[in-house]
């Protein structure tokens, strides 16, 4: 009998759960009535941290179109997918969810579940409230799909009053970042922040997003095996960083957020939605703590790559109320909603009217409008969902047994090679 991965089975725990739940439930996320008599949507969110923002969006939008925003939060990823999916087959459905984009909507789109949002984005595009360069993230089979729920850029959070004892300068190219790690190790800092768990594919991202950007594409969509020997370079760079001690413990239970306040760790990467962490702990950007973009591994590249992560705001095909739904996404993507939800979070927006006031994150956002940097969607939703599946098991093994590098890459292009075979 073939084994279940570890994620396959707290998906399948959580399916039963929710599933049981789902059954006996009374009915969905709101009541049956016209969008002009609703006055509430429920919103169901892997975001469970997020509550606080979701609530100041909600007084918003009663305040403007009469419809308040109930959240309904989780904080485990397997248990809210088994849920969302398991409402497809129940009455409990909800009227608005979070997601994200690339495989895992497409499957969920293929399934017939989710509501087309095609009017609701020439709309945007056509009154300058969402990029087009957004919309192909969105775009299965010629047709848009739920609505921007947030855009993020990766990149480099670190500890200023950290930097500063060591002497250290956020990094001008990758031979900077590999010595700044070395002056903050002889200080006793680690210098860089990782995880096993969901997030094992970060570094694995950056590096090879900084060395060879096609090359990533080509994973992404089956063209390049994970066995290519430039792919097993990469390892080997990463096996060669685990090796000098630059990362934290992957097992560990802290808060990434409370390692870098401490100074435990020096840096940590993420997408610029991590500010929200930050904020939380009572640290003040630009004087607590700063970002910079990760420099290129290959300096020959035209342009520095950056991951890029949107994640979706969608509602379903049968949703409790779908008028309701849809007038709440129509004035989503409005510059009132995304200037209270980006600022409140302190993030970017996908809306390019908003102004950003921390100012260091408007400059990112303007300059990656601008073109400066070559984006790189996120891996998360880069590839498909059986190669994400066996890649974060992967991922997490090479951080327990670095010198199993290859192990790991082998599993997961036999993963690949049996997704891309029939599909």
């Amino acid at each position: 009998m073939k084994r279940l991965s570890s994620r396959h089975r707290r998906l399948a725990i959580a399916a039963l759960a929710v599933v049981s739940l789902g059954l006996t439930a009374c009915g969905g996320g709101g009541d049956d009535k016209s969008a002009s008599n609703a006055t509430e949507v429920k919103l169901y969110n892997d975001k469970g941290a997020w509550k606080t923002y979701f609530e100041g969006v909600g007084k918003l939008s009663k305040e403007q179109i009469g419809l308040g925003v109930t959240p309904v939060g989780y904080t485990d990823e397997p248990t809210y997918e088994a849920f969302i999916k398991a409402s497809f087959r129940t009455n409990n459905k909800p009227d608005l969810f979070t997601w994200s984009t690339g495989g895992r909507l497409k499957e969920i789109v293929d399934s017939g579940q989710v509501a087309d949002t095609s009017s609701l984005w020439s709309d945007a595009i056509a009154s300058g409230d969402v990029s087009k360069e957004l919309e192909p993230y969105y775009t299965i089979d010629g047709k848009q799909y739920c609505v921007p729920a947030n855009v993020s850029y990766w990149v480099m959070f670190y500890n200023k009053k950290v930097f500063t004892d060591a002497g250290v300068q956020p990094p001008t190219s990758w031979a900077d970042l590999m010595s700044t790690a070395d002056k903050l190790k002889a200080k006793g800092v680690t210098p860089f922040y990782q995880t096993s768990v969901l997030f094992s594919f970060v570094w694995f991202q950056q590096l090879l997003i900084g060395t060879d950007p096609q090359l990533y594409n080509d994973l992404a969509t089956g063209k390049a095996k994970f066995t290519d020997p430039k792919v097993v370079a990469v390892m080997q760079q990463w096996k060669a960083m685990e090796d000098k001690g630059y990362f934290s413990d992957p097992g560990s239970k802290d808060q990434p957020e409370v390692m870098l306040k401490s100074g435990k760790v020096a840096m940590g990467l993420f997408g610029t939605w991590f500010n929200t962490n930050m904020t939380t702990q009572g640290m003040k950007p630009d004087s607590d703590y700063g970002t910079f973009v990760v420099p290129n591994v290959t300096p020959s590249l035209p342009n520095t790559t950056v991951a890029f992560e949107s994640g979706p705001l969608c509602t379903l095909t049968k949703a409790p109320n779908p008028d309701a739904s849809n007038k709440f996404l129509k004035w989503w993507m409005g510059a009132d909603a995304q200037d209270q939800w980006a600022n409140s979070r302190g993030d970017v927006s996908a809306n390019p009217k908003v102004q950003i006031k921390d100012p260091g994150l408007n400059q990112l956002n303007k300059e990656a409008g601008e073109g400066k940097y070559t984006l790189a969607n996120r891996y998360f939703e880069a590839v498909p969902p059986a190669v994400l599946t066996a890649s974060l098991d992967g991922f997490g093994a090479f951080m327990v047994d670095p010198g199993s590098y290859q192990k790991q890459l082998d599993t997961i292009q036999k993963a690949s090679d049996d997704y891309w075979k029939s599909n």
